[in-house]
C-alpha cells in the first residue's frame, strides 16, 4: 500500500455522534420528552461494536468515547494526513434499527441537523449524505427535500441490509427525489438487524455477519438492475460504499449471462447489466480486497472494463489499512488521478472544484 497523492477527495469517513444526548437539542420538544421517558439508551449502529478490532485501528481509537466522535482527532488523523481536500461523511447512527417510522423520521432529521451545525458549519472541507427513514419512503422524501437545500449534502444515505432489496418499487420515490436534486445513492455496509444477515438465518459469529456484506452488495445491485431502477431513472448514480470490489466482475459475468437468457422476464432492462453498471453504479476504494500483488489487482481493475468505477476512500476510523498507506501498490498514475478526483467529481455533482487540481482530464 502506499500513500495517497494529496488533495484527493474522501468518499467515505465515518463521524460519530458521541451519545444520544448530543442529539437532544436537535429534536423537538416530542421527542426529546419521548427519550426521556421511554428511558432510551443509544442507537448507535450495531454492525460496528465499538469493541471489535475492525471498528478503529489501534492509533485511531481515542482513550475515552466512541472512534470517529471528535472533529479534532477526524481532521489531524482524517484530514490532514491524506492532503484530502473534501471528504464524505457517511454517519452510521442506527436510525434504521427503529421500528418506528415517526420516531425515525425524528432521529434522522436530527442526526442530520446534528451533522450541519457540529461537523459542517466547523470544517469546510466536509460534505455529507442525508440519513433517511428508509422505513417510511415517504417521509424519506421529506428529509431528502429539506436538506437538499443545502449543497453541503451530497448524497443519500442507505444500508445495505433492511427489509427488502432495494430495487422494490416501494422505494422508487427515494430514488426520484435523489435523481431530482442530483444526489447519488450511496449504499453503506450496514443492517437494520429485523432480518437475519445471511439468507440461511442468523450467524453465531460477527466475522460472519461481516463477510456476509458482500453478499448482501451483490443482491442488492442484481435487485436494482432487474427490477428496473436504472431504467427508470437513467440519471440515478449509486456508489456501493465499504463493499469491497473483487467481487464484481464474477458477479456482472454471470449476471450478464443470464440475463441474456431470462430477458423476456424483465424486458425493461434493455441494457447488459456490465453496461448498466459501467454508467450508473460506483464502488469505495475501501477495503480493498484484492490480491496482494500488483499484477493481480491490475488484472481485476482489467476485468471490470471501466477505470471510472472506483472513487478513493480511507473508510476512516474503520481499520482496513496501517499508517497513511491507502492506496494498493503500483497503480498507474492515470488512475490515481481517476479514482481521487475524477470520478469523485463526475459522481458527485455537488462537490466543489478542489483548490490546485485543475479541471478533470
Amino acid at each position: 500500500m502506499t500513500p495517497p497523492a494529496a488533495g484527493g477527495i474522501d468518499c467515505d469517513i465515518h463521524p460519530a455522534v458521541p451519545s444520544l444526548q448530543a442529539l437532544l437539542p436537535y429534536l423537538d420538544e416530542h421527542w426529546r420528552e419521548q427519550v426521556v421517558t421511554r428511558g432510551l439508551d443509544e442507537l448507535a449502529s450495531i454492525a460496528y461494536p465499538n469493541n471489535s478490532p475492525l471498528t478503529a485501528r489501534p492509533d485511531w481509537r481515542p482513550p475515552s468515547g466512541r472512534p470517529g466522535a471528535d472533529l479534532a482527532r477526524l481532521r489531524a488523523e482524517a484530514l490532514d494526513p491524506f492532503g484530502t481536500s473534501i471528504a464524505i461523511a457517511n454517519c452510521l447512527y442506527g436510525v434504521q434499527l427503529l421500528y418506528s417510522e415517526d420516531m425515525a423520521a425524528a432521529f434522522a432529521r436530527a442526526v442530520n441537523d446534528w451533522m450541519a451545525k457540529e461537523w459542517l458549519d466547523r470544517e469546510p472541507r466536509l460534505r455529507a449524505s442525508i440519513v433517511v427513514p428508509v422505513q417510511n419512503p415517504e417521509l424519506a422524501v421529506d428529509e431528502i427535500e429539506r436538506c437538499a437545500r443545502d449543497p453541503r449534502f451530497v448524497q443519500v444515505l442507505l444500508l445495505v441490509m433492511g427489509d427488502s432489496p432495494l430495487g422494490k418499487r416501494r422505494y422508487w420515490p427515494i430514488y426520484a427525489a435523489a435523481e431530482r436534486h442530483g444526489l447519488p445513492i450511496g449504499i453503506h455496509a450496514g443492517s437494520a438487524y429485523h432480518t437475519p444477515p445471511t439468507p440461511v438465518g442468523w450467524p453465531s459469529y460477527y466475522t460472519e455477519d461481516y463477510v456476509a456484506q458482500a453478499q448482501a452488495f451483490q443482491t442488492q445491485l442484481t435487485s436494482l438492475i432487474c427490477e428496473g431502477v436504472f431504467t427508470r431513472y437513467p440519471n440515478l448514480k449509486v456508489v456501493l460504499l465499504e463493499s469491497g470490489f473483487t467481487w464484481l466482475p464474477a458477479h456482472l459475468w454471470r449476471l450478464t449471462k443470464y440475463w441474456r437468457g431470462l430477458r423476456m422476464e424483465i424486458p425493461w432492462v434493455d441494457r447488459a447489466p456490465t453496461d448498466i453498471v459501467r454508467s450508473n453504479v460506483r464502488l469505495s476504494l475501501q477495503p480493498v480486497d484484492a490480491p496482494p500483488d500488483r499484477d493481480g489487482l491490475l488484472r481485476i481493475i482489467d476485468h471490470m472494463q471501466s477505470d471510472e468505477l472506483l472513487l478513493f476512500s480511507t473508510d476512516y476510523p474503520h481499520w482496513q489499512f496501517d499508517g497513511d498507506a491507502a492506496l494498493p501498490e503500483g497503480l498507474p498514475d492515470s488512475l490515481v488521478r481517476k479514482m481521487m478526483l475524477d470520478n469523485p467529481r463526475a459522481t458527485y455533482r455537488r462537490l466543489p472544484q478542489p483548490a490546485g487540481l485543475g479541471a478533470p482530464g
